[in-house]
Formats: structure tokens, sequence, C-alpha cells
């Protein structure tokens, strides 16, 4: 997929790619809410819940660097492709009903969850018109982020449906993967066939260049996703215990609510972003998710918290957009595998992390102290975008 300097963004080749990115998030979607009820039906503890979802960060995190070589010395739609098969056949671990299975899929899962955005940001990166980063990084993030306006509800219904349970909600899962790598496969024969001889010197041991994640260009940017989504986990997977406790019924509907807007809001906001600079973008997202994560610690009904989601949805999709194009834009074209593999490590780490501390305060402290821990967390994001204004002009 050459580089192009300007034209349309919806190519063949870009088009299936999202097609790809969509059927992939769908999984993860359609999984978000099913492990929080899954692992309390086990008998597992919000704390439990946290450690479950971490563990799909862990190793997500650990693999970015070897998987990002790889996408800079074989294949990029190779990578995804492997990825997307790697993400459905882990969950069939799932279909044994213990917390430490349930452990070990989400593991497994975090490859090809690796793979399958190595891959992606660096077919993206190498596609993107440099006039219209932001538009693409829009788009792509957005079609990503649509895969929340259904497939959450989906798993709802099917969990609590006469017919279905956890196990067809997995099966569901397994489904969406192995589309989405056929899918793949049908994009890989647009993208043109390259060989990928070494593109840099590699003044070390092979070892050390393989596990270095020195891409200094995105650090920024991977900094900004990271405070972006520390608090992710607070209004996606723990909210469905919290209006559990509140009583709130048909809350399928929430998921609707945030994903809509998270799907309409990323290609307008992108365009946004290439207009009004992305340290404008990034600080109006982070005060969105504050004021977000303020509202919803009063919430008492289903209409309150639907405006809180899709505040913060609001939020999500600007500061999405902004910190993707940055990434885009400052990718070493010689090292887009490994720099865009580092970009792609900060929302499973900050999923991991924020997953384990929001268990963890509900344990201590209950959801109202976890919301509030999670609008200081983007609070401490908005002072470090204003802290490095200058540098994401």
């Amino acid at each position: 997929m050459a580089t192009t300097k300007s034209g349309s963004i919806w190519t063949p080749a870009f088009a299936l790619l999202c097609l790809a990115q969509l059927l992939g998030y769908a999984q993860h979607s359609i999984l978000t809410p099913t492990f929080p009820l899954y692992v309390t039906q086990l008998g597992g503890s919000p704390f439990v819940v946290g450690l479950v979802l971490s563990c799909f960060a862990v190793t997500s995190v650990i693999a970015r660097p070897i998987v990002g070589h790889w996408v800079d010395r074989w294949n990029e739609a190779g990578v995804l492709i492997s990825g997307l098969l790697f993400l459905g056949v882990s969950i069939l671990v799932c279909l044994v009903p213990l917390v430490e299975t349930t452990m070990l899929a989400n593991a497994l899962r975090g490859i090809g969850w690796a793979g399958l955005n190595a891959g992606g940001y660096a077919l993206l990166a190498s596609s993107a018109p440099e006039a219209k980063r932001g538009e693409a990084a829009g788009y792509y993030s957005g079609v990503q982020g649509s895969a929340a306006i259904l497939f959450p509800a989906i798993a709802l219904w099917l969990i609590y449906a006469p017919f279905g349970g956890f196990k067809v909600v997995f099966v569901v899962a397994v489904t969406l993967a192995i589309i989405g790598a056929g899918v793949g496969g049908v994009m890989a024969r647009y993208v043109p066939s390259t060989v990928h001889e070494p593109k840099f010197e590699v003044t070390g041991p092979w070892w050390r260049e393989l596990l270095s994640m020195e891409d200094r260009e995105v650090l920024l940017p991977s900094a900004m996703l990271f405070a972006l989504n520390m608090s992710l986990p607070a209004l996606t997977s723990f909210i469905v215990l919290y209006a559990h406790d509140l009583g709130i019924e048909n809350f399928g509907s929430y998921f609707v609510v945030s994903g809509m807007t998270n799907l309409l809001a990323r290609p307008v906001l992108g365009r946004v972003s290439d207009k009004i600079g992305r340290s404008h973008s990034l600080t109006a997202g982070f005060i969105l998710q504050i004021i977000a994560l303020s509202l919803v610690t009063v919430a008492s009904n289903l209409f309150a918290v639907l405006i809180s989601g899709a505040l913060y949805m609001l939020g999500c999709a600007i500061g999405g957009a902004t910190t993707l194009a940055l990434a885009v834009e400052r990718a070493n074209p010689q090292r887009r595998g490994k720099a865009m593999a580092t970009y792609s490590i900060a929302y499973p780490l900050s999923y991991g992390i924020g997953s384990l501390l929001m268990g963890s305060i509900v344990e201590v402290g209950g959801y109202i102290v976890m919301f509030l821990t999670a609008a200081a967390l983007a609070a401490a994001g908005l002072a470090l975008a204003l802290a490095n204004w200058s540098r994401l002009k």
C-alpha cells in the first residue's frame, strides 16, 4: 500500500482495512461487558475482574516489540491476519468455566490484539494522504470505535436470552475474528507485495534491536493516548456492574448511544484537529472526559448515565483521532512497524493498569470513589497536554 501524498482516502485497500479492524474490534466490544459478568458469576470479585482484564494488557504490551519487528521485516497484512486468527482461537479457552482459564484466554487474546493493531496502524501510516492524516485517522479510529455501538448490547442480549448464555457469546466472538481474518486476506490482494529488506542499520545485537521500544518520535502521542484511556474501564467495563447495583434496566442502550457518539464524532473531529491543531483538540478531549466522569457520580437513572457516556466518548473521539494523527505524522517511515507498535502499546497498557486500578478502588471505596479517581486521572492528562502545548503544536 504505497504512501499517497494527496487524493481520496477511500481506496479498496483502506476500506477493507477498516472492515477488518471493525470485525476485530467487534470481538473486543462483545467481550467488554461479558467478562465482568462472567467472572462475577464464577465467584470473582471486582478486583478479580480487574485482574482478568489486565491479563489482556500484559501480553499485548510484551508482544508489541516482537510484533512491530515482524511488521518491518515481514508483511503488514500478514501480521494483521495472524493477529485476527489468534484472537479467534484464544477465546475457545473460555469454554472451560473457570476464572483461571478466563485469565489464560485474555492473556492469549492480548497477543492477537498486538498483531491486529501493529499491522493495521502500519498499513494506515503508509496509506494516509499527508494533507488528510487527521481525517484518515478519524475514519480509521471511528470504524474501530463503531464496534462499541451494538456489540456490547448484543452481548447482554445473548447472555440473558433463553437460547443464549456466555458460551454463545464466546462462539460469536470466535466467529467475528475468523471472518475478520478472511477480510484481511482479501485486503492483502490490494496491497502491493514488498520484500522487507533491513531498512535501517542495526548497531547492536539483534535481540537488543528486537526488544527496543526507543521510538522517540511517537513517545509523546503514546503518552497522550495512555492518559486518555486510563479512565476508560470505568465507563466501559465497570459501568455494567454499577448499573446493576443501581437497578437500571435495558442497559444495552448505553453502549448503543456511546458507540454512536464515538462513530459519528471521530471523522468530524479528526477533520477539526487538522484545522484547529493537535494541542487544542487534546485539551478539549480531556475536559470532556472530566465533565463526564464527574457527572456520572450523581447519576441515578439511565438517562443521566447515557449523557455521561456520550460526553466521555466525545472526549475519547477527539483525543483518539488526534493522538493517532500525531503518531502517523511522526513515525519514521524506515521504522514504521516498530513506531506504530510503540504507539499502539498505549491502549492495552492503559486499559490493563486502569482495569486493575479501578477494580481495586471499587473493592476499597466503592464505585463513586472509582469515578472520581478516573476524573482525577483525566485531569492529570489535561495537565500533561498543557505542559507539552508547544510540542503538540
